[in-house]
């Protein structure tokens, strides 16, 4: 059995609330609280970036466990990191002091955390030599919202945080199937359009603001993907409990990442769950691909029942939906 043992998550000290947000974006606070789903978020300092926040998550867990009997670091957090074309994990792995573990990056976006539990458990059953994989996340997209650009309206709710799991063997949470979609029809409709090879960095992309990230037609991304989001969700959520020989009956938890709270309040509804089944980050916002695993620290302090069956749920922009299912 490989299990997830602990986990632990980083809150940046500053709290951004619902008013402070009407202030910078002009929607109103009561707008922002129900319609988003956003009471508050965490936004991390200047001083604090993804692989800082990703390190104090992880801190936390080695406090209870020897770093030499970790022999996988595996980052799953933001791709907007401290530098560009730059890997985060061996900086990571080297102040965690994991001096017996290699480290490396899986990209997906807020997709990646399901799909960094099922490259775990598939790495541990394939090679028995590894004892303890660490995941460690870290997110700061607060810093790459332009607020006055009402393409990038649907993500006024992106924060900032750290997240971490440790995943080993015979004990802790057991990580069953996952159910991975992708679509790649939506791979141009959101990203950071400068600093890459089709836009180098220069006085022009940073007078036209072309360093936050964007939606170059909402109209055309939503007709196109409202209609497929939730099935998606739902079928990726199926094939994860199916896979496991579990069926949609038996689901106990969502672990969700942060979304308006309309297309929340459907997703619960198709999976026949209420609010009380899940944890909604209404107090933390959407960081990347960390928020099931805040959802699986949080889930601890909920009335789980030993057996009972969690699914962490995710999609990214690309797009990808992803679901991992988790016997508890």
């Amino acid at each position: 059995m490989i299990g997830i043992k602990q986990t632990a998550i980083y809150e940046p000290e500053h709290i951004e609330t619902a008013k402070e947000l009407e202030y910078k974006t002009g929607i109103p606070e009561d707008v922002i609280i129900e319609k988003f789903g956003l009471i508050e978020k965490r936004v991390a300092n200047e001083d604090e970036h993804a692989s800082d926040l990703a390190i104090k998550a992880g801190e936390k867990i080695l406090k209870h466990v020897d770093p030499d009997e970790v022999d996988v670091l595996i980052y799953f957090g933001s791709p907007h990191k401290d530098y560009q074309v730059w890997s985060s994990a061996p900086r990571i792995q080297h102040h965690l002091k994991l001096h017996q573990a290699y480290a490396f990056e899986l990209m997906n976006v807020s997709s990646c955390f399901p799909i960094a539990l099922k490259v775990a458990r598939d790495m541990m059953r394939s090679d028995d030599s590894i004892r303890n994989i660490l995941l460690v996340g870290g997110c700061k997209e607060s810093q790459i919202i332009d607020y006055d650009n009402p393409r990038s309206r649907f993500m006024f709710n992106f924060a900032d945080g750290g997240a971490a799991a440790l995943i080993g063997r015979n004990e802790g949470h057991e990580i069953l199937q996952s159910g991975i979609i992708t679509d790649g029809s939506f791979s141009e409709d959101v990203y950071v359009p400068a600093g890459g090879t089709v836009h180098p960095a220069s006085e022009y992309t940073l007078e036209q603001k072309m360093h936050y990230i964007d939606v170059p037609d909402p109209q055309s991304m939503k007709e196109r993907l409202d209609p497929v989001s939730i099935p998606n969700f739902i079928k990726a959520s199926q094939i994860a409990l199916e896979k496991s020989n579990l069926s949609i009956d038996e689901l106990d938890w969502l672990l969700p990442l942060h979304t308006k709270k309309s297309m929340f309040d459907a997703l619960i509804n198709q999976l026949q769950l209420n609010e009380n089944q899940t944890i909604y980050l209404k107090r933390h916002g959407h960081m990347s691909a960390l928020d099931p695993c805040y959802g699986l620290y949080y889930l601890g302090q909920q009335g789980v029942k030993k057996g009972d069956i969690v699914l962490a749920l995710s999609a990214g922009t690309g797009y990808t939906w992803s679901a991992t299912a988790i016997k508890w």
